[in-house]
């Protein structure tokens, strides 16, 4: 997605407590900050925000939106770490701060295996009863793909964009393994329900990218240039590895499917993800 980013300012609040974010990326690089949602209030803690840190981490991070405070109220990071470009990730953060056991109030699945928080991020802070976040808030626009329209733009592949607004559900609700494969794979019509800002971007529509099909018509405005591929978790193709690091390499773009040489005429070596039987 590069500089690319899809935004929307919700019309009215929703549940802060309560949420479910789905989403399938492909990485292309490894060692870089990349944002997959936040809802941005401001600066200083001000913000909730799942990415992926230069460990090549998952992060699940807030400050508190019931108090004026910038203090952080979530802190947390996976003991996992996502490394293959050549591979779709489905992550799925379900939150529910309501509920009465601590550790379960933030969970994060990967390919639908429930992950550890990392004790040793920072502060390792879990929510604490009733927090609300900067997801739902009729103030606070929600970005896919970048942090606040400036920094940590997510520089890869993504698709099947889900929030549920009041809604706490599995990573099985959104995908699946497949029977023939055993390969974990999306439903592409899970029976979720979605609340009133929640939405479902399948990214289908070339010309309309930030559509909602969840039936809430939560579309989203797409800033930059987003392309559309037909690299899907489905359909996984080959791309040029970022991760090989050669002596003279090119610069990759477009979900690295595209290799520029640094120089006009010259030529550098590239390499598939993916191995040829």
């Amino acid at each position: 997605m590069a500089t690319t980013y899809l935004s929307r300012t919700p019309s009215s609040n929703g549940n802060q407590k309560k949420f479910t974010i789905s989403a399938w990326i492909k990485i292309t690089k490894l060692g870089t900050q990349r944002t997959v949602l936040c809802g941005y209030y401001g600066n200083s803690n001000r913000y909730t925000q799942l990415w992926q840190g230069t460990d090549d981490k998952i992060i699940f991070f807030s400050g508190d939106y019931s108090t004026s405070a910038t203090t952080q109220a979530v802190n947390l990071k996976t003991t996992r770490t996502l490394r293959d470009t050549s591979a779709w990730y489905h992550l799925v953060l379900v939150v529910d701060t309501t509920l009465a056991t601590q550790a379960d109030r933030a969970k994060l699945y990967i390919n639908g295996e429930l992950e550890t928080w990392d004790t040793g991020y920072g502060s390792h802070l879990l929510p604490d009863l009733n927090d609300e976040y900067f997801i739902n808030v009729n103030t606070s626009p929600l970005y896919i793909g970048t942090y606040d329209t400036t920094s940590t733009y997510f520089d890869g592949l993504m698709t099947h964009i889900h929030l549920t607004d009041g809604y706490a559900y599995a990573g099985s609700d959104f995908g699946e393994t497949d029977s023939t494969s055993g390969i974990w794979k999306p439903k592409t019509s899970p029976s979720v329900t979605y609340g009133s800002n929640g939405f479902f971007l399948k990214m289908e529509n070339s010309g309309a990218m930030g559509t909602d099909s969840s039936g809430q018509s939560n579309t989203f405005t797409v800033s930059g240039t987003l392309t559309q591929t037909e690299d899907t978790p489905s359909n996984n193709f080959a791309t040029l590895n970022g991760v090989y690091k050669a002596a003279y390499q090119p610069t990759f773009s477009t979900g690295n499917l595209t290799a520029t040489a640094p120089n006009s005429g010259e030529y550098y070596p590239a390499f598939s993800s993916l191995g040829v039987e």
